[in-house]
C-alpha cells in the first residue's frame, strides 16, 4: 500500500489530496461551481492572462478536455506537457519542472502514477498545484460527484450513499468529500482491496465535526441498502492490468447489476467516474438505464474544475 504523507501548505493553497480543504472550502467551492454552471457568462475573461501548466503522465479524455476547456472559457490558455511516454522527473527532477514551470505559468495541473510526484510538485512550485489523478486521490472527481449529488437531491447531509468496489483513488476521494459534507458513504470491497484505513480514520475525524457517517463494510447487499445513490469504478486501474485476472476473481459478486440495485431506495441512482467496463463491474443494463447519471458527472467535471481553477488561480 503507497505511503501517505503530508506537505506544508496554506488552506486551498493547492488540491493535491482534497484533505487540505476545510468543509467550509469544499461547500464554497460547489456554491460557486453552481454559480459557474448557471451562469457561464459572468466568468467569461476572468482568468484572462492567465496560463495553466497540464502534466499528464496517464490517458485522459474528461479531465483534460474539461481542464482545457475550462480555463480557455475563463479566458486563460493551456499548455500540454506529455509524459504518457517518459515519467515525470525522469529527464529532469520534479523540484526543478516545479521551479521552472512556476516561472511561465500560474497553475499546474498534473495527472500521474504516484502520489508523491504530486506533493514534490506542491513543494517546491510557488504556484497552486492541482490533482487531475494520482494512485491515491481523484479530488476533482470527487468534488463533482457531490457537485452532481447536490444538484440532484438539493442537500449533502445526511444523504446515503454507497460505493461498491475496489478501495482505490477515486474511493479515497470519495470518502473525504462525504465526510466534508456531511454525507452517509458505505464502502463494499472484498478482503485485501479496502480503503486504506488511514485515510477511512482522517475522514472519521473531520466526520466528528459535520455529523457524517463513513462505513466500510464486506456486503455489498448491506451497503446498498436502503441507499440514494450507488458508486462503483473499475475493477484493474492503468498500471493494474497485470493483476486483471486475479481482480476479476476477487470481485465476483461485486458488480452493479439489477439484482444489487434492487437493495436501494426506489429512486436510488447510478453513478461511475467512466471509463466503465460495461458487464464487469457495472452491468449493461445498469449503465444504460434512466437510473444512470454518468455522463451528467462527465458534464459536471467542466464546471467544477472552472471552479477550482477559479479558487486557486484567481
Amino acid at each position: 500500500m503507497a505511503t501517505l504523507t503530508a506537505i506544508p501548505v496554506s488552506p486551498a493553497a493547492h488540491l493535491v489530496t482534497g484533505t487540505e480543504w476545510s468543509a467550509a472550502q469544499v461547500r464554497d467551492l460547489l456554491h460557486l461551481a453552481a454559480d459557474v454552471k448557471a451562469r457561464p457568462d459572468r466568468y467569461r475573461g476572468a482568468l484572462a492572462g492567465r496560463y495553466l501548466a497540464l502534466i499528464f503522465e496517464k490517458p485522459s479524455l474528461r479531465t483534460r478536455v474539461t481542464f482545457e476547456i475550462g480555463v480557455a472559457s475563463l479566458g486563460g490558455a493551456s499548455v500540454f506537457l506529455d509524459h504518457t511516454l517518459s515519467r515525470l522527473g525522469e529527464r529532469e527532477s520534479i523540484p526543478d519542472v516545479a521551479k521552472s514551470l512556476s516561472r511561465w505559468v500560474h497553475g499546474i495541473v498534473a495527472r500521474v502514477f504516484e502520489q508523491q510526484a504530486l506533493e514534490s510538485l506542491a513543494k517546491n512550485a510557488t504556484v497552486p498545484v492541482i490533482n487531475a489523478l494520482s494512485d491515491i486521490y481523484h479530488p476533482c472527481q470527487a468534488l463533482t460527484d457531490f457537485f452532481t449529488l447536490e444538484e440532484r437531491f438539493g442537500s449533502l447531509r445526511g444523504l446515503r450513499f454507497a460505493y461498491v468496489g475496489d478501495g482505490n483513488n477515486v474511493c479515497h476521494s470519495l470518502i473525504g468529500i462525504a465526510a466534508r459534507t456531511g454525507a452517509h458513504i458505505r464502502v463494499a470491497s472484498p478482503a485485501g482491496f479496502e480503503p486504506n484505513p488511514q485515510i477511512v480514520a482522517d475522514a472519521k475525524r473531520v466526520a466528528r465535526e459535520t455529523r457524517a457517517k463513513i462505513e466500510v463494510l464486506r456486503s455489498p447487499e448491506e451497503a446498498v441498502s436502503g441507499v440514494q445513490a450507488i458508486y462503483t469504478d473499475t475493477w484493474t486501474s492503468m498500471g493494474q492490468e497485470a493483476e486483471m485476472a486475479e481482480r476479476e476473481r476477487a470481485f465476483e459478486g461485486y458488480q452493479v447489476n439489477d439484482q444489487l440495485i434492487s437493495y436501494a431506495a426506489p429512486d436510488a441512482i447510478f453513478m461511475h467516474c467512466l471509463p466503465a467496463h460495461r458487464d464487469s463491474e457495472v452491468s449493461t443494463e445498469v449503465i444504460d438505464s434512466p437510473r444512470s447519471i454518468v455522463f451528467e458527472q462527465a458534464e459536471n467535471r467542466l464546471h467544477v474544475q472552472k471552479a477550482i481553477l477559479l479558487t486557486l488561480l484567481n
